[in-house]
């Protein structure tokens, strides 16, 4: 068994590809249209073959409360592994993106929360040396 395929809800699935895309450095990988809305894709650059994120369009009525909940108590509604989450940080701080959460130092890792502009927080993370 391995993950395949995960999603993330967004507001809007276009400005999601373009900041998943253009900000965060995903890679478009399906962009299949289906009536308003799209199964858009994106992948790791690192791992073109690897899991997708499905960019869910968020209009369920479930979907509002529960993202509202979770950013309420400043939970990630995704988390991605990087190299060196301060390296990240700051080329993301410097693209205008908005943390949460700078990095910090958590013991074996360090972590950081953006906000993906997309109704989600974004949690990023690397693992010490």
């Amino acid at each position: 068994m391995r993950i395949n395929l995960t999603s993330i809800y967004v507001d809007d699935q276009r400005a999601a590809l373009d900041f998943y895309v253009d900000v965060l450095g995903f890679v478009k990988h399906r962009d299949v249209p289906l009536g308003e809305d799209a199964w858009l894709t994106v992948v790791s650059p690192d791992a073109p073959d690897g899991p997708e994120l499905l960019l869910e369009p968020a209009g369920h009525p479930a979907v509002k409360p529960y993202r509202d909940a979770l950013a309420e108590d400043g939970i990630p509604a995704a988390q991605f592994a990087v190299d060196d989450v301060e390296a990240e940080h700051a080329r993301l701080a410097a693209r205008g993106v908005e943390f949460t959460q700078p990095p910090t130092d958590i013991g074996s890792h360090v972590i950081a929360v953006l906000d993906d502009t997309c109704g989600n927080l974004v949690q990023i993370i690397s693992e010490k040396a």
